[in-house]
């Protein structure tokens, strides 16, 4: 094949045959059927299915065998409807999130791109560029594939997105090359862009052969790693399933054990006997299990989702909401993250105080960038130093307009400087003015201005260059007039905000592709130690030590980054927080996207999901509360053969109803700066913790005493109303079956106890009174919604709940009785409890 001529029609198709199309295979999307089936995986959700099926198959025995109302049938509907709900809630909000980010993923491959074919040049697709084309690329331009040079003119690269370097030197000239160059100087590749120059390349990769597309192959490899939520929402489904398959296999046992037939033994009589044992111990499952936990969990997440987006943190997976709060180490991108990927003047020295005029009569005319807004177009350096002259005299297109140009040497990496002889419009004489690197310009001059030695100018431009600073020496005529240091600044809020993150226990690393001076810089000045800095780091080497920290030293690991080059990490980790101007190979790996683009908001992003988790294991702590009350009471009653005072659907009621409520209230409170000042949690420890198993028992004690005693009370006296109770320690009679009043009496205590104890819950882990607490609008409007709909359900509730209407005096004596009860268990956990270590 001739170079020059480029591929004949015949060899396109041929190369396009053997190595593949120009485009990047777009990650297979599961159905939403998949996506929702893959919800029922949750351990909790399958205990509930199997009570689900156990209860289901119990009531058609007792609708169609024991002829019992339709009611029968609430218990297992209200199972489903748990088991829905907390299924399908977490659906949508994931679906509705991928939904938007659709569009992130696309790529658009019918840029024209200009190639030689046939000997001629042709505009074609990016998606038809074959392996072996020859492309010719311009300013501005994007580069369609990864390929070598074949001619190169002052060609300078934006390899930021895939290396983390805003600018590189390309060359053909192998004498020129860099060798600590993240890649060879002769080597462009696919997604990166042309500043300036010119080039003619061939093409020896294309699609997912890129650099660009094994980064994006690896995105879509699935590595989804398990979260430390999950993995102790597992545990604690583990540990209720087991204890309550263990009570409810010793209840049948022991009924069977203690089984007396009336005379002579009769199957029939044994087989509903067993049955009933078998309908207690689902009872005792249903009872145990809370059904309302998936479904508060989803929702607590769904909330705080919301919530950060006011924070500018777009939450794209509902478990990152609460993952961040886990995090121990943050890996980050140095380009566009730490910095604001923009070139600017960060110091400058001039020689001589009336050379100012000059000097910037020198940025303005002696360049080949310019600005569009704050829009540099063009090489970034020169756009820096625009900026800067802009900042000094506002009006820089008029000095522009005010200079006669009559002669240029444009700059060449050969040269390493350009100068323009100009008539200035200071002193209207024919100048030349140079600029370039500051020891080529101060060799070309006869002296230096001011009072400044060439000592002087060598210490400043090594500290610069030492700090990872480009340096650029300026002269008019042969007078050397100035020097200036450029970088790429610090995003004003990151020093803060590292600092913070450095005060909560958070561990920050620098993993950057960009040269090791310039990561040190950048690292001193924000107090990051030299050993947690990593440079000319690649896609895949980001990716290794992502997973090293998780897999070999069970880190719990965040990565932030804007480029392609961040995206396999970003994918890797537990949580990946992707820029807002990133690119969309860097949003589709992340699970949240930082829309103000500021690392201050991964630090609002911490203390939510601490915050979150605390209030996972508040609910946790207030419904398992309500389930160990209601588990003794049956199992209690099991074996004295007393009848179950709670019933299923009065639980279900707590479970799903009151308790999503609650979950919902403790959700709405808002993150507490305190939780900053901790250390991260244990990836592995226990979700409850020792202070809340000393919480719950001490209160589920209390909680039994009141109940038991009030059931004693109701089997001994006949109690119709409130003004029946009488003689509170001395039994009247016995009853082999409470009356509805004091059923309903009994359920209405029961839920009132634990509506006053999530005040309690609300005050784990804080040192605020109960009397004292700013309790906060939203928290205060739904325990007041709970409050009422158990006044309507009781009101109301009739067969359906198995309740009667209360009158207004019990109403009263139970919420102040119950509230003060709550009072006692405050200040016994005060006292006691909070001695407790966690």
């Amino acid at each position: 094949m001739n170079d020059s001529r480029g591929l004949t029609a015949q060899q396109v198709e041929e190369n396009r045959q053997r190595y593949g199309r120009n485009v990047l295979t777009e990650r297979e999307r599961q159905s939403p059927w998949l996506k929702l089936l893959k919800k029922f995986n949750d351990p909790l959700i399958r205990i509930l299915l199997v009570a689900a099926v156990l209860s289901i198959g119990i009531s058609f025995y007792e609708y169609y065998y024991l002829k019992e109302g339709a009611n029968v049938f609430f218990e297992p509907v209200g199972i489903v409807v748990a088991i829905l709900l907390a299924t399908v809630l977490a659906f949508w909000f994931e679906y509705r999130a991928e939904r938007e980010f659709v569009l992130l993923t696309r790529i658009d491959d019918d840029v024209q791109v200009k190639v030689l074919r046939e000997g001629r040049a042709q505009a074609i697709p990016r998606r038809d560029v074959v392996v072996s084309d020859i492309i010719v690329l311009a300013t501005g331009d994007e580069i369609p594939a990864d390929g070598f040079l074949l001619e190169s003119h002052n060609l300078q690269v934006d390899e930021s997105s895939l290396t983390g370097e805003p600018m590189c030197r390309k060359t053909c000239d192998e004498r020129l090359f860099d060798a600590a160059a993240t890649f060879p100087s002769n080597r462009v590749l696919r997604g990166t862009n042309v500043l300036e120059g010119h080039a003619v390349m061939q093409v020896d990769a294309v699609g997912d052969a890129t650099e660009n597309g094994k980064v994006f192959t690896s995105v879509r490899i699935d590595s989804t790693v398990k979260t430390p939520l999950n993995e102790q929402l597992d545990r604690l489904s583990r540990w209720i399933s087991r204890l309550s398959f263990v009570l409810a296999f010793l209840i049948i046992a022991v009924k069977i054990a203690t089984y007396e037939p009336e005379a002579d033994f009769v199957m029939a009589h044994f087989f509903m006997y067993l049955l009933k044992a078998v309908m207690i111990a689902v009872t005792l499952i249903v009872v145990a299990v809370p059904e309302g936990l998936p479904m508060a969990v989803t929702l607590s997440l769904a909330y705080n989702m919301r919530r950060m987006l006011k924070t500018h943190n777009l939450v794209r997976r509902l478990h990152a909401c609460e993952t961040m709060g886990a995090v121990d180490v943050i890996c980050t991108d140095k380009t566009g993250t730490l910095t604001q990927n923009r070139m600017r003047v960060d110091n400058v020295m001039l020689c001589g105080d009336n050379m100012n005029p000059y000097f910037l009569e020198n940025i303005v005319v002696n360049s080949t960038a310019s600005l569009d807004g704050d829009k540099v177009v063009g090489n970034p350096t020169e756009g820096a130093l625009l900026l800067y002259a802009r900042g000094v005299q506002s009006d820089i297109l008029q000095l522009r307009k005010q200079v006669t140009v009559l002669d240029e040497v444009p700059f060449s990496t050969e040269i390493k400087y350009m100068a323009s002889t100009v008539e200035s419009s200071v002193d209207h004489h024919v100048i030349q003015y140079i600029k370039g690197a500051p020891e080529i310009v101060l060799d070309m001059c006869d002296h230096i201005g001011g009072n400044v030695s060439r000592e002087e100018l060598d210490a400043w431009t090594a500290e610069c260059q030492r700090r990872g600073m480009r340096t650029i020496g300026f002269a008019k005529d042969k007078t050397f007039i100035a020097i200036v240091s450029i970088s790429d600044p610090i995003r004003p809020e990151v020093s803060d905000a590292i600092r913070k993150c450095q005060e909560a226990g958070i561990e920050v690393r620098i993993i950057t592709g960009d040269s090791p001076a310039t990561a040190q810089e950048i690292g001193r000045q924000l107090g990051i130690d030299a050993d947690k800095i990593v440079a000319r780091a690649r896609p895949m080497d980001k990716k290794s030590i992502v997973e090293q920290l998780r897999d070999e030293q069970g880190r719990v690991v965040a990565v932030t980054g804007d480029g392609t080059n961040d995206a396999p990490a970003l994918k890797a980790a537990h949580v990946g927080l992707s820029m807002g101007d990133g690119t969309a190979v860097a949003k589709e790996a992340s699970d949240i996207t930082i829309l103000d683009n500021s690392f201050a908001s991964i630090v609002q992003a911490v203390m939510w999901g601490r915050s979150l988790y605390k209030n996972i294991q508040r609910f946790i702590l207030f419904q398992l509360t309500v389930n160990v009350v209601a588990c003794v009471v049956v199992f209690v009653g099991a074996f004295f053969g007393t009848e179950n005072p709670l019933n299923v659907t009065q639980m279900l009621w707590v479970n799903l109803i009151m308790d999503t409520f609650a979950a919902m209230a403790l959700a709405s409170l808002p993150p507490s700066a305190e939780v900053m000042k901790e250390r991260p949690r244990r990836r592995h420890a226990f979700i409850i913790n020792r202070r809340m198993i000393a919480n719950m028992m001490a209160t589920s004690l209390i909680f039994l005493m009141v109940l038991g005693w009030l059931l004693w009370y109701f089997k001994t006296h006949n109690i119709d109303a409130i003004t029946d109770f009488h003689h509170f320690f001395q039994a009247d009679q016995y009853n082999a079956r409470l009356h509805s009043y004091e059923l309903t009496f009994f359920f209405t205590t029961f839920v009132m106890l634990q509506f006053w104890n999530l005040f309690n819950v609300r005050l784990l882990n804080t040192q605020t009174s109960l009397f004292h607490q700013q309790w906060g609008r939203g928290f205060t409007s739904i325990v007041l919604i709970i409050l009422f709909g158990q006044v309507v359900m009781v009101e109301l509730g009739g067969k359906m709940l198995g309740v009667v209407p209360l009158d207004p005096l019990s109403w009263a004596i139970i919420i102040t009785a119950t509230f003060f009860i709550n009072v006692i268990i405050y200040i016994i956990n005060r006292k006691l409890l909070n001695q407790t270590a966690i």
